[in-house]
């Protein structure tokens, strides 16, 4: 698998995982279709000891599935960019590929699952069998705070950190004091296309909550 330009501990990944046949069948038919696209686990994204982590569902087919870059090339990640750039934790507003310098300052950006998941929706299993990635890369860059874009993604921060899900609930804009040694857990909406249009997650909404992480996590603006 390609590594992307920017830190990035290769003892996060193996070469291109594949202990879940469903994904690694579904990628195999992927390359087959399009032989252009990434097509293989996407790795984090930004530098390896930023204070602050977000994470997301998964990549999407025509996004990270096919750039190898977290949030780049669909429409969740023209908000999140955007909004990254906005607070000072961007270089640039927009993600084009690996490769287009694009930095990011104090964060870093990751998912729940690295695989791209048949009509993006994991299986609980498939969570839990990546859980190992999002939990080394926790226990190896140790952000201050986790981000965490959707429910899926605030359970398996949640489960990589040992913590029991009945005592964190999801909610957005909430924040979770985990056990000593473990990140500030803030939760948001995830930045899809379908919670923007119903308007269950505004821009002024999710500018407010990463803020709110940063400054936790001491980076942006006031930091």
């Amino acid at each position: 698998m390609k590594l992307p330009e920017n830190d990035y501990p290769a003892s996060w990944f193996d070469g291109g995982c594949t202990r879940c046949p469903r994904l690694a069948a579904f990628l195999a038919e992927v390359r087959e279709k399009e032989p252009g696209y990434h097509a293989a686990p996407v790795p984090p994204f930004g530098p390896a000891d930023a204070p602050l982590l977000l994470v997301g569902l998964a990549p999407g087919m025509h996004g990270a599935n096919r750039t190898g870059r977290p949030f780049t090339g669909d429409y969740a990640g023209l908000l999140l960019y955007r909004t990254l750039h906005t607070l000072g934790l961007a270089s640039r507003p927009d993600s084009e590929r690996p490769g287009d310098g694009l930095e990011l300052i104090g964060c870093r950006i990751s998912n729940a699952v690295k695989c791209l998941p048949p009509a993006n929706k994991p299986t609980p299993a498939e969570i839990r069998c990546c859980q190992k990635w999002l939990g080394t890369e926790l226990a190896e860059s140790r952000p201050r705070v986790v981000l965490a874009l959707g429910r899926i993604a605030h359970d398996a921060a949640l489960d990589a950190c040992g913590a029991r899900r009945s005592a964190y609930r999801f909610a957005h804009g909430a924040e979770h004091e985990l056990e000593a040694a473990h990140p500030r857990l803030v939760d948001s909406y995830h930045c899809s296309r379908y919670n923007t249009q119903t308007r269950r997650l505004t821009e002024s909404m999710f500018m407010d909550v990463v803020s709110r992480a940063a400054r936790l996590a001491g980076v942006g603006p006031g930091a």
